[in-house]
């Protein structure tokens, strides 16, 4: 979905808000396997998923993990970086050929205070983000890996169709091999 079709399922905004948002986000198609970002970044790009499917990961001795799932209509931005000055220990690695649409938090944050409606907007997303990770939290500390296997299948039904299965187990926190009996067992 577009980024202005996906803003208006939200919230209204006037035509030149819109017109202006669309403008500023830039357009990028890449292919599968491309990396946005590395990483330890610093970046402050906030990216929104148009078409294909972008995980975010990190490096725990030599390992990539993968850390969240972000298909079509989500958004993701290197919070440590934009709101702590830190460096964003995640990458964000495209999983297919994917359409993003990216800005820089600055140029974004400069239309924050001309629409209310907007504002909603970004506290709806900011919302959403919580509870995604609170939800993932959760799962990690309470459930057992065929609860979280649901739950991820649940959450993405498509998802063993679209990311290596590498990634997924990693996601679940479990080896390929713990993912392949849980498959098996379904």
């Amino acid at each position: 979905m577009e980024l202005i079709s996906f803003i208006r399922q939200h919230v209204q905004l006037p035509s030149e808000m819109e017109a202006a948002l669309d403008h500023a986000f830039k357009r990028e198609e890449h292919p599968k396997h491309h990396k946005l970002l590395q990483p330890d970044n610093w970046s402050k790009k906030v990216c929104f998923v148009e078409q294909g499917l972008v995980r975010t990961y990190y490096l725990k001795d030599g390992k990539d993990i993968t850390h969240h799932f972000f298909p079509e209509n989500a958004f993701n931005m290197p919070i440590e970086s934009i709101f702590y000055g830190h460096t964003s220990p995640y990458g964000v690695e495209l999983l297919e050929n994917s359409v993003v649409r990216t800005i820089n938090y600055p140029d974004v944050e400069k239309y924050f205070g001309q629409s209310s409606e907007l504002e909603k907007f970004i506290r709806f997303l900011l919302i959403d983000v919580l509870k995604s990770f609170s939800d993932r939290l959760y799962a990690l500390q309470f459930q057992s890996a065929q609860e979280r296997y649901k739950t991820m299948i649940d959450n993405y039904p498509n998802i063993l169709l679209r990311a290596p299965l590498g990634n997924v187990a990693s996601y679940l926190g479990i080896t390929q091999e713990t993912l392949s009996r849980i498959r098996a067992a379904r």
